[in-house]
Order: C-alpha cells, then sequence, then structure tokens
C-alpha cells in the first residue's frame, strides 16, 4: 500500500506561483512512476505532468513551459512548481504514484487562482 500526502495549495492571484508537494509512504519511492493530475468542477480528471523513475518528463500542453515537476528520492518527495498562474489552472491538483500497474492517489489539495 502507499500512502500520498499533498501540501501546498491555496488562493493566488493570476500570474502567481506555487509549489506543491506530495510525500510518499514505502521504501521503493525511487520506482514509482510519479504525475500530478487535476480536476476542475465538471471536467475530467487530467494529467497535468508526470515523472518516469529515470527522470523524464512530461506535461499537458496547458501548462508546458510553466510548470515544472521534480522528484527527491531521498526524500520520497515530488514536487509541481507552477508558475504564471491562470484563473483556468483553478482546480483540484492529485498526486498519484504508479506501480506493479496500480494507481495509488492522494487526498487532493485545492489551487484556487483569482483576483
Amino acid at each position: 500500500q502507499v500512502q500520498l500526502v499533498e501540501s501546498g495549495g491555496g488562493l493566488v492571484q493570476p500570474g502567481g506561483s506555487l509549489r506543491l508537494s506530495c510525500a510518499a509512504s514505502g521504501s521503493i519511492f525511487s520506482i514509482y512512476t510519479m504525475g500530478w493530475y487535476r480536476q476542475a468542477p465538471g471536467k475530467q480528471r487530467e494529467l497535468v505532468a508526470g515523472i518516469l523513475t529515470g527522470g523524464s518528463t512530461n506535461y499537458a500542453g496547458s501548462v508546458k513551459g510553466r510548470f515544472t515537476i521534480s522528484r527527491d528520492n531521498a526524500k520520497n518527495t515530488v514536487y509541481l512548481q507552477m508558475n504564471s498562474l491562470k484563473p483556468e489552472d483553478t482546480a483540484v491538483y492529485y498526486c498519484n504514484a504508479f506501480i506493479r500497474s496500480t494507481h495509488y492517489w492522494g487526498q487532493g489539495t485545492q489551487v484556487t487562482v483569482s483576483l
């Protein structure tokens, strides 16, 4: 069983920045594929960014160039640095771990971009 705990969400003005963190349980974090997803009201959950065990990353087109995903295997933590935030980035952001054909999810953290 993998447990994920997100933190770092909040209210920010357009153009601002936030950094999300996700702490994972387990001694084999380094082999988890990690990702951040988000779900806005009335919309389906979508992949925002992913990072493989070797450090390769991929991003949704809507966030490319503004968001950066990274991981610290020594701390069992994955991060999402979000810059130049837009109102359309408002959503609940979920941390995801994928290992042995199983997805694990955090509880989610709210990000609201508004004046």
